[in-house]
């Protein structure tokens, strides 16, 4: 009781379950819930108000960057702990972006997790060393990585604007805000952009149009 209350959003539902019962068995760690969608995370949220998310990047059909946007929007006194099997320091760059203050590989400890989530408590920040350069540079000036011709050319304008918003790290309200549509109309065109680039999550497409936007070498 009074202990560093934690959220574990995954949709591995034996592996989420099998950490929360390791990391409630810390003294300091208050595990309130696990969520295996962003529908559910968004949810609990609200009611269990915890301080820090241990989050995966790919939930299903669902992506960790909406669960993100939504700490960022509404829940800014929490911090995400990624907790993820994707590599990378793309993927890593857009979820600092979008608010992430630690980036973990699956592969870590339980050990090495509860140090990080007691570090983010203090204010302190932990990208994998072998990354962190990279990403310092991307979170800085991007990345020129060549890639096909006009990858894009099977969007229309409008999905191509609501696109260049989810590059600029825009959550869906501020889109809906900035474009002048509701948040349903762009989470409508987010999935129309998905299915047309043949990605299953927003880091995908996001990564793509970055590829899209670089010179050439």
């Amino acid at each position: 009781m009074g202990g560093i209350r934690v959220l574990i959003v995954d949709d591995h539902a034996l592996f989420a379950e099998a950490l929360a019962v390791r990391l409630g068995a810390e003294p300091d760690l208050d595990v309130r819930a696990v969520a295996f969608d962003a529908r559910r995370a968004g949810a609990l949220l609200s009611t269990e108000r915890p301080d820090v998310v241990v989050l995966d990047l790919t939930l299903g059909q669902d992506s960790g960057f909406e669960v993100l946007e939504r700490v960022r929007d509404e829940h800014p006194g929490t911090r995400v702990v990624m907790l993820t099997a994707v590599p990378g320091s793309e993927a890593v760059t857009q979820a600092v972006r979008r608010g992430a203050v630690a980036w973990l590989p699956k592969t870590t400890s339980a050990d090495e997790l509860a140090r990080v989530i007691r570090g983010v408590m203090r204010g302190e920040a932990w990208i994998p060393p072998r990354l962190l350069a990279d990403v310092l540079r991307r979170l800085a000036e991007g990345e020129p990585e060549p890639e096909r011709a006009d990858p894009l050319a099977v969007l229309t304008a409008r999905e191509r604007q609501v696109l260049q918003c989810m590059v600029d790290g825009l959550s869906r309200p501020e889109i809906a805000e900035a474009l002048g549509m509701s948040v349903h109309t762009v989470r409508t065109h987010t999935q129309n952009i998905m299915g047309k680039l043949d990605v299953r999550t927003a880091l995908e497409a996001i990564t793509i149009a970055l590829r899209a936007q670089s010179p050439s070498a």
